[in-house]
């Protein structure tokens, strides 16, 4: 074989060689590649499986309806917050205390009023205007009891002032007592006038001023009147 056809003849054997040792290393590059990747694989299932556990992935599904039917829904509050300071703390009250009551001192009765003599110019008018103390008049006190019947009379003084003081009257029984006019010592003074009662019967009322003294008096004082007397009507009067 000729040189020139021997060098031609090396070069076109050497391509094909030259190609098969591409393919080769290429290959091998392929291996090393998968081969690390499965190195890397095994680690991490050794890993997995020295926690004990697969790692958990939550499903994107989606939420599941709520069931239907009569379900209450209790509203929600918000949690209520202590107190930031505690209120203070009182003692209870004690109701007031009243003292025992006990029932009325039953005391003796006592009447005192004054009788006049009305002016013969105001006679049939219920006023005192001009009129003077009757002395000597009479007036008796009535208790009407359910049990006894009391008649005390007496006259007045100078001053027209009578005092009538019961034995057997106290106070329990005064509400049913009454003091009326009985006669007069003038005969042209003489007709008893219902003024404060007195003709008709006057009720008794307790003193607004009973007397001042030392001493507690032993009976309840009341008053009634002050009465009058007036001349007839048939009585012509002088001015």
């Amino acid at each position: 074989m000729p040189l020139g056809n021997w060098k031609l003849y090396k070069i076109s054997t050497s391509e094909p060689l030259l190609s098969g040792l591409s393919t080769m290393a290429l290959f091998s590059a392929k291996a090393l590649v998968l081969l690390h990747f499965l190195v890397i694989c095994s680690a991490e299932v050794e890993a997995v499986n020295a926690a004990g556990q697969l790692p958990y992935f939550p499903s994107a599904e989606a939420p599941a309806p709520s069931p239907k039917g009569n379900h209450h829904h209790h509203p929600s509050h918000p949690p209520t917050q202590p107190p930031a300071k505690q209120p203070p703390t009182h003692p209870p009250v004690n109701p007031p205390t009243h003292p025992p009551s006990y029932p009325p001192t039953r005391k003796y009765v006592a009447v005192q009023g004054v009788v006049y003599c009305k002016s013969c110019q105001y006679k049939g008018i219920d006023t005192l205007m001009g009129a003077s103390p009757l002395s000597g008049a009479a007036v008796k006190l009535q208790c009407n009891n359910t049990k006894y019947h009391l008649v005390e009379q007496v006259t007045t003084d100078k001053n027209g002032y009578f005092f009538i003081m019961p034995k057997m009257l106290t106070t329990a029984g005064s509400h049913k007592c009454k003091v009326f006019l009985v006669s007069s010592p003038m005969a042209n003074c003489s007709v008893p006038t219902n003024l404060h009662g007195g003709a008709g019967g006057a009720i008794l009322m307790p003193a607004t001023k009973p007397p001042v003294t030392e001493h507690p008096l032993p009976f309840q004082l009341f008053t009634v009147g002050p009465f009058a007397f007036e001349p007839h009507k048939n009585v012509s009067c002088h001015f």
